[in-house]
């Protein structure tokens, strides 16, 4: 097959291979003959998406020990997360189009740096404000290192199975990262929860070294200006609208706080969206929304994101306050979705390339929905067999079946220069749909229900706020027009 084969709208041209663009040419189309080198870039950087993955989950499984050490609040401790979250999701778009114009292997290796000592930081202070600004500031860094990382991935690897393939192996280093994250976050705890910060600094440290010198130092840069304005306005309305969202249960959803704040994020999208039209070189060029597959990618990713969030947060209530289990009993409860998702990563590009991302993506949403479903039966009493087992294994399918075909699908029929954009749009998605479902299912589940050592009555709405946002990822996964619909299946014609 052709390693121009898409899935997606094809109204954006792609840059064609040139001979100075090694990455794109010679035996990168036949992986059965990749170069050490070509497989020790592609290594890197699943490096630095099991990082991410580690880091996340490793954080999560200690909050109740960094709670008692330091002695913080239940508002603060939230803000270990969300400070990660605010910085990583508002600043997404600024990391993918510095990624395009300044190098994306320049950009990752200094935000890995960043990284790594966000990491020591956050391990040593005593300071509730440190720590939260730590947090800050390693998400500010995995804002420029996840678009960067996949850019360089989709710029190195045509279109096609190759791709797929490659997406494939990525995919399994970040739900490894993450599965493993939990594990680890576990037993480092019961040692300190300082060990949780301090480990991802030499694994990345490590990753730098290897990025310095396996990622090709040509890599693919995008003509054209930083759009400062656009950046500045765009920044600060997603800053804004997370941390709107994340403070909106404790303020009052309808407080003149929230509302003023989130009429402001409306004036400065309004903003962004006037500049972009009328600038050169704009952060994001608006025309990139006409691929209806990028628009769709992006919808369904905030329902993905935004359902597992919820569900992990009310789930950690239900195992741990309704239940009694301890944070390692939550993680090995868990660990059958990682290890769904790490063993699919072999076949994750094969089923994209025969089926197509639209059919994989519909039907992993359909497993979400059955998972947070079947969750709706359970009560005060565990039933491991009958419903937190299925639910773990629905969602290893519904994770290992809409992760690689929805990067895929974002990035499927995007000029070489505008993949950081694309990158930086998809992870974007992720983040504020993550950020906004999270602050309404906490919301409604309601501080008093947190703390009440029982099965909450709000628990069956909160379980059924998060189906239904499912459901809309699922509604957003199968609609499409019919120029979508023939470039698709003209693409699995030709396979």
């Amino acid at each position: 097959m052709a390693s121009t084969t898409t899935f997606a709208s094809t109204d954006t041209p792609r840059t064609p291979a040139t001979p100075d663009d090694p990455q794109r040419t010679g035996d990168v189309a036949d992986p059965a003959r990749w170069t050490a080198r070509l497989w020790g870039t592609l290594l890197v950087l699943c490096a630095v998406l099991f990082l991410d993955g580690l880091d996340i989950s490793m954080v999560g499984v200690a909050l109740p020990a960094i709670q008692a050490d330091l002695g913080l609040s239940t508002t603060s401790l939230q803000w270990i997360v969300s400070g990660y979250v605010l910085g990583y999701g508002g600043l997404l778009l600024l990391g993918g189009r510095t990624a395009d114009l300044l190098g994306r292997r320049r950009v990752l290796l200094v935000a890995l740096a960043v990284f790594a000592g966000a990491s020591v930081i956050g391990g040593l202070v005593d300071s509730s404000a440190l720590l939260i600004a730590s947090r800050f500031v390693k998400g500010l860094a995995a804002a420029f290192t996840a678009p960067a990382g996949l850019s360089i991935l989709t710029t190195t690897f045509p279109e096609g199975p190759v791709r797929n393939r490659a997406l494939g192996i990525y995919t399994v280093f970040g739900a490894s990262g993450f599965s493993s994250g939990l594990i680890l976050g576990g037993l480092l705890t019961q040692i300190d929860w300082r060990v949780t910060f301090l480990l991802p600094a030499p694994l990345a440290l490590i990753a730098l070294v290897a990025g310095i010198k396996l990622i090709p130092k040509n890599a693919h840069r995008a003509p054209g200006r930083q759009d400062l304005l656009g950046a500045a306005t765009s920044t600060a309305a997603l800053l804004l609208l997370v941390f709107t969202v994340v403070n909106a249960p404790a303020a009052g959803w309808l407080s003149l706080r929230t509302v003023g704040s989130l009429l402001l994020v409306a004036a400065l999208a309004a903003a962004f969206l006037t500049i972009e039209r009328r600038v050169a070189h704009p952060l994001v060029r608006l025309g990139v929304f006409t691929n209806r597959n990028l628009v769709r990618a992006n919808l369904t990713a905030m329902a993905v994101s935004g359902g597992y969030l919820s569900f992990q947060f009310v789930f950690g209530l239900y195992l741990q306050r309704v239940l009694g289990w301890s944070p390692l009993q939550m993680a090995l409860s868990l660990l059958p979705t990682g290890l769904i998702v790490a063993t699919s990563g072999s076949v994750a590009g094969a089923l994209i390339t025969r089926y197509g991302t639209r059919r994989l993506i519909a039907t992993g949403m359909l497993a979400f929905v059955a998972a947070y479903a079947l969750f709706l039966r359970a009560d005060a009493q565990p039933d491991v067999a009958g419903v937190i087992l299925p639910t773990a294994v629905l969602l290893g399918a519904g994770f290992a079946l809409t992760f690689s075909a929805l990067n895929v699908q974002a990035t499927s029929g995007i000029a070489d220069d505008e993949q950081g954009l694309a990158s930086g749009l998809v992870q974007t998605s992720l983040q504020v749909g993550g950020a906004i479902a999270l602050a309404a299912t906490t919301a409604v589940v309601g501080e008093d229900s947190i703390t009440a050592g029982h099965l909450p009555g709000t628990f069956p709405v909160a379980i059924g706020l998060v189906t239904v946002i499912s459901l809309l990822g699922l509604l957003a996964a199968v609609l499409r027009g019919r120029t979508a619909a023939r470039t698709e299946q003209a693409a699995l014609d030709v396979i």
